[in-house]
Formats: structure tokens, C-alpha cells, sequence
């Protein structure tokens, strides 16, 4: 199979990757950061829902198919230099991170420390339970 066009405009790492990084497309806040491949972001093209490359598994990573808390793209956007991409995602469940919370970004730097700042919606354990 073939690369559709559009492909050649993206600028991937020496490891096949491209940084993605997850919005939710009405609150606009970051949910979550990824990495994609050729595969991963064709795939995600396709189905309409956000697919990722695993790094720690060497394979595609189907957001939500072990949680349930699937990502319906919106939007795909590319930056001015073709090596990060942005989905704009509708984020089923309203949880993006494996910690249960909304957003993987809930530290915030205050007088030197992290501090959580969202509190966990649902605890990994239930999240995780059929795994």
C-alpha cells in the first residue's frame, strides 16, 4: 500500500515518529501528549478515532480500546515545520490519562513544587480491570 500524499509534508524523527499532542476540541485544554507513526496517523485518518505508537510496547496504541476512553478526531493540524501534529479530539468518558484524571497535565509548578491540581475521576484499578 501506498503513503497518501499528504504524508510526505510531515517531518518524522529517525525513529519513524511525530510528537501528537491531544486537545480536546471544546474546552481546548491539552489532555495529552503522544507519539504517532506513518501507520498510527493513517489508521487515525481512516477510523476517526486517535491511534498512537507505543513505545514501551512497539505497537499501535488505540486510545481507549483497553479503558473504553476513546478519542474522536476532530481536527488534525500540522505545525509550520511539518514535525508535530495536534488533534483536536472529543474525549470519550471525559478521562485522557491512565492516572484517571482529565488531563495528563495536572501538575503545576508552585514555589518549587509539583502540585496536583485535578483530582482523579476514577482510580486506574477500575479503569484497568478487564487488562
Amino acid at each position: 500500500m501506498t503513503d497518501p500524499a499528504w504524508i510526505s509534508e510531515l517531518t518524522f524523527t529517525d525513529q519513524g515518529l511525530i510528537p501528537a499532542i491531544a486537545q480536546d476540541a471544546q474546552s481546548k485544554r491539552i489532555l495529552m501528549f503522544a507519539w504517532m507513526n506513518k501507520e498510527s496517523i493513517v489508521e487515525t485518518v481512516e477510523s476517526g478515532q486517535a491511534v498512537y505508537w507505543s513505545r514501551s510496547r512497539q505497537a499501535l496504541w488505540r486510545k481507549g480500546e483497553i479503558s473504553g476512553h476513546h478519542q474522536l478526531v476532530e481536527e488534525i493540524r500540522l505545525d509550520c515545520d511539518g514535525d508535530v501534529i495536534t488533534l483536536l479530539i472529543s474525549q470519550i468518558g471525559g478521562i485522557a490519562c491512565h492516572t484517571g484524571r482529565e488531563s495528563c497535565f495536572f501538575r503545576v509548578l508552585k514555589n518549587g513544587e509539583w502540585t496536583a491540581t485535578d483530582s482523579v475521576l476514577k482510580s486506574p484499578e477500575e479503569i484497568y480491570s478487564n487488562e
